[in-house]
């Protein structure tokens, strides 16, 4: 049985599932970003018991089909931005369709629907992000930065950095206290 999680866009909310799921006697065959697959039907007492405590953790079940689809998006641009070691070499568009098994016209349309943004503005967001993440670690120069989330040039980073942030990735990177945006407020 598959089970839909919104907000369940890090590793730590992966355990967290995980860990009330071993509470309510529940045997999981698959814990992913948005989605569990247990091996049991779960009872309506347990989903109760489990929609309560995933609550406290600012995670919630989902039971419509297009909230489940918005989720699935939001936690396929997560994986890819966040935790792949490069950015896949096709569009988005064509990936998330490929991985979604949706034509992008319908995905596109239902996502800016309803969370009142596009996906492309939604991965840019997450891009300067996970830019300000490879700044903060100071491992790599913008160069490098920007060849390994796939844009044109330094430039062309540096310009959607500041249309995002209002400041330069130099400037950022000069602040003591650097501010990123948990996932979940991307």
């Amino acid at each position: 049985m598959k089970i839909y999680i919104k907000y369940m866009v890090s590793l730590r909310c992966k355990m967290r599932v995980k860990e009330e799921l071993v509470k309510l006697g529940l045997h999981f065959v698959n814990v992913s970003l948005g989605e569990v697959e247990v091996m049991e039907n779960i009872s309506p007492q347990q989903h109760d018991q489990l929609k309560e405590s995933l609550s406290k953790s600012g995670l919630e079940l989902m039971d419509d089909r297009k909230s489940m689809l918005i989720e699935k998006i939001k936690n396929v641009i997560v994986e890819m931005v966040h935790y792949k070691d490069e950015l896949p070499k096709v569009n988005f568009s064509n990936y998330l369709t490929d991985k979604l098994h949706y034509d992008y016209t319908y995905l596109a349309n239902l996502f800016s629907e309803t969370e009142g943004t596009t996906i492309e503005h939604y991965i840019l967001r997450h891009k300067i992000e996970r830019v300000k993440e490879l700044i903060i670690y100071d491992e790599m120069n913008l160069t490098e930065i920007a060849a390994k989330l796939h844009y044109s040039s330094v430039a062309h980073l540096s310009t959607q950095f500041k249309k995002v942030t209002g400041l330069t990735p130099s400037f950022f990177k000069s602040l003591k206290d650097k501010k990123r945006n948990p996932l979940d407020n991307v």
